[in-house]
């Protein structure tokens, strides 16, 4: 059974040499921001698998391992819809910079950083329909995740790309987790989670997703705080125009040797761990879109074989549910405004104990939720 005892922040920064960094539109009617994962000196593995209907990406072809590109030195995550693409620019300014691409001339130089990136719709959701990312949310966010240092903290809830994200008419936002096999590999996630579908069981009130966590025995609200979180919701729902496009972005990574073959299978894999938290998924409206990365830094398995990779895709969307959950669950605060009502699930339902029999929380394993 995996162990999380040995994993100091139970974030995506705990796979050896990856780093986070946030930015965040500024302005009063901006609710919106990007989220770059920056791999170590050298690149990593990278694939890619899109589900939504509608995604908004950009360099996601050059991962088809069919194609040229080898490895690849950053990922974005931003808002904006597709105008936020425009935030992998600035990433790709500050890469030549440090002199990190593929390598396109005699001159070390001359590079041509790959820079995939994947985008949510927030469009408008702070008031401003034109505060969205751009280049410079971009460079903020990679400059962010440099100056990070390695096995940072990363944080969670509205920030970077998940600052205006909504869930099922609740906030949404950034959630991470990951965990160590038995083989002593890594396998971790960071997710965005905007999107059409639930979060919460509306029978219930427990994340969905604390019903496939491993090792973990739901808990459940009040039925007296779950009603009036249900009728809190209604209202909200009411006072707020249905978002036409959603999505869940996620970066799943491990610090095993794949091939990008290995790494699309771990993308792919990894769907299932949104399926599980987030119902429904992959609609006409929504861009879900997961990224694989691989460091390298481990041999796949002590005991190589053709099913060597099944333990680390099984790790990667179980990974992907314990991040959705964190990211329904830290946000403290809701957002209420002119881009609509969105109340934060500790609102409705409190957060370490309110609302909660016996001080538990809703099934999550201590550290995932951020309150314990």
């Amino acid at each position: 059974m995996p162990s999380r005892d040995a994993l100091p922040h139970d974030a995506l920064t705990d796979v050896a040499g990856l780093r986070v960094g946030h930015a965040r539109v500024p302005g009063p009617g901006a609710l919106s921001g990007t989220t770059v994962v920056l791999a170590p000196e050298g690149g990593a593995v990278a694939a890619v698998d899109v589900r939504g209907g509608g995604p908004g990406t950009r360099e996601t072809d050059a991962l088809d391992p069919r194609n040229l590109v080898q490895r690849i030195d950053a990922v974005v995550l931003t808002g904006g819809s597709a105008y936020g693409l425009d935030a992998a620019a600035g990433v790709m300014a500050w890469l030549e910079e440090q002199g990190r691409g593929v390598r396109v001339g005699p001159n070390p130089a001359h590079v041509v950083p790959v820079v995939p990136a994947a985008c949510v719709f927030d469009l408008g959701r702070g008031g401003d329909f034109k505060a969205r990312p751009d280049a410079s949310t971009g460079r903020a966010a990679v400059e962010a995740a440099a100056a990070s240092g390695l096995h940072a903290r990363v944080e969670t809830g509205a920030v970077g790309a998940g600052t205006g994200a909504v869930v099922g008419g609740l906030k949404g936002g950034v959630g991470t987790a990951s965990t160590v096999l038995e083989s002593g590999v890594t396998v971790a996630a960071l997710v965005v989670v905007n999107a059409v579908g639930s979060a919460v069981d509306p029978e219930t009130g427990v994340p969905y997703g604390a019903f496939f966590t491993p090792g973990v025995r739901p808990s459940y609200p009040d039925p007296a705080v779950h009603a009036a979180a249900l009728r809190r919701l209604a209202d909200a729902r009411a006072k707020s125009a249905p978002p036409p496009l959603n999505t869940t972005l996620a970066v799943v990574a491990t610090d095993a040797a794949l091939t990008r073959a290995q790494a699309q299978k771990l993308a792919g894999t990894a769907h299932d761990g949104i399926a599980r938290a987030v119902r429904p998924v992959h609609l006409l409206n929504d861009g879900d879109t997961v990224f694989a990365l691989a460091t390298g830094e481990r041999e796949l398995s002590p005991t190589p074989g053709p099913l060597a990779l099944n333990e680390v895709l099984a790790a990667g969307a179980d990974t992907v549910t314990r991040a959705v959950v964190q990211a329904v669950l830290t946000p403290s605060a809701g957002i209420s405004g002119a881009g609509g009502d969105f109340p934060a699930y500790q609102e409705l339902y409190g957060a370490a104990s309110d609302g909660w029999p016996s001080g538990s929380t809703p099934g999550i394993p201590k550290g995932v939720d951020g309150f314990s």
